[in-house]
């Protein structure tokens, strides 16, 4: 890698946010750039109400270093304008707002305030969620006919099993409608009761056509996550974190798995967990262009995966 590609891109060192601006807008474009791609689509960025989105920095600030065994700084702690706008300026064309709940009653009220997000926000990818609670097939269904075009789901921090009676039919009619689902199901950066593999492997077995994006490669169960998605084609992953200086130092993506991730080319889609990483936005990019897996590869997960997937 040459001195160009520092770990953490043109803002210095993991963390740093010098100069967050023109600079380092101008080496996020020049990456795509150089591939030939029309700009980028993450699928995995954070927008969500402020005083939520706060509470979430608060646990980073506090136990979430204690979580991973190292500190997690906020990179991009930022109001929304600006995060929306600094996006913009990286050529990312299309990204979602990844947002979630981690108790009834929450799951209808963070849908409205996505859809209105979506409405103001047209380059967000309209996003929803859910919880297993008595009602949810019915605001699952109002989503998507109000024009959800993705939906967060998070096993971790809802302490949920995703195989819950209550989700089944919500998983149906996600399954009918072909709205993906960005879910995190692995046990990185620490273990649920319901993460892994087996619990999201038994919703698919009831809904084979459930068109999940597996977050994070499924850290730390890479190897599992690929089988499952060797085995459904539907099933899909997205790279957020992974390969990353930060990530690898903690749970490390097998070597030898890289033939198979280059294998599921058609089927990885970007992700960077913007803006709650602890490193400059650049340096996902080139922990991926690191892996040596081809420019073809690196296009079709910066860009045109994510493209064919949501019609962009």
């Amino acid at each position: 890698m040459s001195d160009h590609h520092t770990p953490a891109g043109a803002a210095g060192s993991p963390g740093s946010t010098s100069d967050a601006g023109a600079d380092e807008a101008a080496e996020v474009r020049r990456f795509w750039g150089r591939l030939g791609l029309p700009g980028l689509i993450d699928v995995h960025t954070h927008f969500m109400p402020e005083r939520v989105l706060h509470k979430v920095w608060d646990y980073f600030d506090t136990q979430g270093p204690l979580t991973a065994g190292l500190e997690w700084p906020i990179a991009y702690r930022k109001a929304e304008r600006e995060r929306t706008s600094l996006l913009r300026r990286f050529g990312v064309r299309a990204f979602t707002a990844m947002l979630y709940p981690h108790k009834p009653g929450m799951a209808r009220w963070l849908n409205g305030w996505a859809a209105d997000f979506a409405r103001r926000t047209p380059d967000c990818l309209h996003t929803a969620t859910l919880f297993p609670e008595p009602g949810v097939e019915s605001y699952v269904r109002e989503a998507v006919e109000a024009g959800a075009r993705v939906f967060k789901a998070h096993v971790q921090v809802g302490a949920y099993d995703p195989a819950d009676a209550l989700l089944q039919p919500a998983w149906g009619a996600l399954a009918e409608a072909q709205v993906p689902v960005v879910i995190h199901c692995g046990s990185g950066p620490a273990p649920g009761a319901y993460t892994g593999p087996g619990p999201i492997a038994r919703v698919l077995a009831r809904h084979p056509g459930l068109r999940l994006i597996v977050a994070h490669l499924g850290m730390p169960e890479y190897e599992e996550f690929l089988r499952l998605a060797e085995r459904y084609e539907e099933v899909r992953l997205d790279t957020t974190m992974a390969f990353t200086d930060f990530t690898e130092e903690l749970m490390p993506f097998p070597r030898r798995a890289l033939p198979r991730l280059a294998g599921l080319g058609d089927r990885v889609l970007l992700g960077s967990d913007f803006p709650n990483i602890p490193y400059a936005y650049a340096h996902q990019l080139y922990a991926l262009e690191r892996l040596d897996l081809g420019e073809e590869w690196l296009r079709a997960v910066c860009h045109d995966n994510a493209a064919k997937l949501f019609r962009l």
